[in-house]
């Protein structure tokens, strides 16, 4: 008998070690949450806002005001309420405000203190930069502010290899991560938003816009960074100083604006995705493909302010 209950035993704890060790193989395979801070939960975070798409949504009181803007959206943060919209389903070149993806992608996949080498690639992409050299080290979140204060090529670049090891498995990443948020007018084929011959790359104001929304709420260290509005990073031994300005439009000049990203290319022209809260109201913007990227948000947030009965006073923009 007492061999018996010792073969029982036995038996038993064998089965309770394979069920754990199988079971800890599954939840490996579970999408994490996003970082915070490098700190992972296990639970996934799913998207469940979206701007609302009642009949005519796209185009709604586009009457009301002109923009140059091939296309524009202006939400109701919280409530997904849209205010105002011109083409808003339409897949458009979005320039760098294809970044705010870039680092999303980041900070669900590495810690803010991860470092990262700079590579010949990254120090030579050329355009708007952080002014990388080749061989440095930087961390993600110095890299981060120089993708989204100055739109860094080289910094989002930086990032992408050192997060996956090179930027089209990064673009990969960038990709699956709009799937899993639900969008369907979105393709990326590179981290920095800059136009390629032969090669399409767009999202629409609906899609960038919900992005811009996901990242912004759940990420507080993208907050942090994006509505910072100058940045000095001291020199180590492993890369020179920097110092960095925010230029995002409005940012130091419309009062209630915190962020969040502008862009340009050629094909793109000029765009721009903008937070901002007045009196308890929190509206999202974005405008793509503008003559006057500037001005016209002003516009958007005056008019949607002014739907619920909120003034803004900007002085310094009337001039």
């Amino acid at each position: 008998m007492r061999v018996f209950i010792f073969i029982l035993a036995v038996v038993l704890l064998f089965s309770a070690g394979f069920y754990f060790v199988y079971n800890k193989a599954n939840f490996a395979t579970v999408n994490p949450a996003a970082n915070v801070f490098g700190e992972k939960s296990g639970v996934e975070i799913v998207n469940n806002w979206f701007p609302k798409k009642v009949s005519g949504w796209e185009n709604k009181n586009s009457e009301d005001l002109y923009v140059s803007a091939k296309s524009a959206l202006v939400v109701n943060f919280e409530s997904g309420e849209v205010i105002f919209a011109k083409n808003a389903d339409q897949k458009i070149p979005a320039a760098s405000t294809i970044k705010i993806v870039t680092a999303l992608v980041a900070l669900e996949n590495a810690s803010l203190d991860d470092s990262f080498i700079v590579s010949e690639k990254a120090a030579n992409i050329g355009e708007n930069v952080m002014g990388l050299s080749s061989g440095e080290t930087l961390t993600l979140e110095e890299l981060l502010y120089g993708a989204m204060l100055v739109s860094g090529n080289d910094a989002a670049i930086a990032i992408a290899e050192g997060v996956s090891g090179g930027e089209e498995n990064f673009t990969q990443l960038m990709n699956q991560e709009a799937t899993r948020l639900g969008l369907e007018n979105t393709k990326f084929i590179n981290a920095t938003g800059l136009d390629e011959d032969g090669r399409e790359q767009y999202s629409s104001a609906h899609d960038l816009l919900t992005i811009a929304r996901y990242t912004w709420e759940n990420h507080p260290e993208f907050r942090q960074i994006a509505s910072t509005y100058e940045k000095y990073i001291e020199a180590t031994a492993n890369h020179k100083e920097y110092l960095l300005y925010n230029d995002t439009n409005l940012l130091t000049s419309y009062p209630g604006v915190r962020g969040i990203k502008p862009g340009f290319t050629w094909d793109a022209l000029w765009c721009l995705v903008t937070y901002a809260e007045n009196d308890g109201k929190k509206l999202l913007g974005v405008i793509l493909g503008s003559e006057d990227r500037r001005g016209e948000m002003v516009l958007l947030l005056d008019y949607a302010f002014g739907k619920y009965g909120i003034t803004v006073e900007h002085p310094g923009l009337d001039l």
